[in-house]
């Protein structure tokens, strides 16, 4: 049971021990490592949620690659937008290289789908998506996941980088929040 609890939410059950993450987190790596063997790859996480993932995952890739970070909102406080915004881009062009964007989850997918092809329309050479949850159930974007940790239910999650109000962030598992 998660002893946490913030302004009257409680996450009180563990939906994804941090052992079951880490056993899915080596198997995606191995897996890439395979399909990346001999080739250059830029994997980018994208902020802030995946952060915990991204590290994990990177150092347990068995290929050399190099690392980048990107940034963007699609949200106005706690509602979606709709128009996705860049607030902080990639150091380099992502012009001839082989991209893997990492995700903590999607839902519905404008976000990642949005990247993708932005990516591709500055010529980077692949772009595949790499996400540790899936919530299909959300899904309002046609984007193919090349790898995915796991599919999720229809619930608030928090935990292993992802958050609420930026907190449960650091919890080493991932918990369903209560209300």
């Amino acid at each position: 049971m998660i002893k946490r609890s913030l302004h009257g939410k409680r996450a009180d059950e563990v939906f994804l021990s941090a052992l079951r993450i880490k056993q899915r987190v080596k198997s995606l790596a191995d897996k890439i490592s395979r399909d990346y063997a001999g080739k250059e790859v830029l994997i980018v996480s994208v902020l802030k949620g995946s952060v915990v993932f991204f590290s994990d995952l990177i150092r347990r890739l068995k290929i050399n690659c190099g690392v980048d970070f990107i940034s963007v909102s699609s949200y106005k406080g706690a509602e979606s937008s709709g128009e996705i915004r860049f607030l902080a881009d990639l150091k380099e062009s992502p012009e001839g290289k082989n991209i893997l964007l990492v995700e903590d989850i999607i839902d519905s997918g404008c976000t990642l789908d949005y990247l993708k092809k932005n990516l591709l329309a500055r010529k980077a050479s692949t772009v595949r998506v790499c996400v540790l949850l899936d919530k299909k159930t959300a899904r309002k974007a046609d984007i193919k996941v090349d790898y995915k940790g796991f599919t999720i239910p229809d619930k608030f999650v928090v935990g292993y980088g992802l958050d609420y109000n930026e907190q449960y962030r650091g919890l080493p598992y991932i918990g369903i929040l209560k209300t």
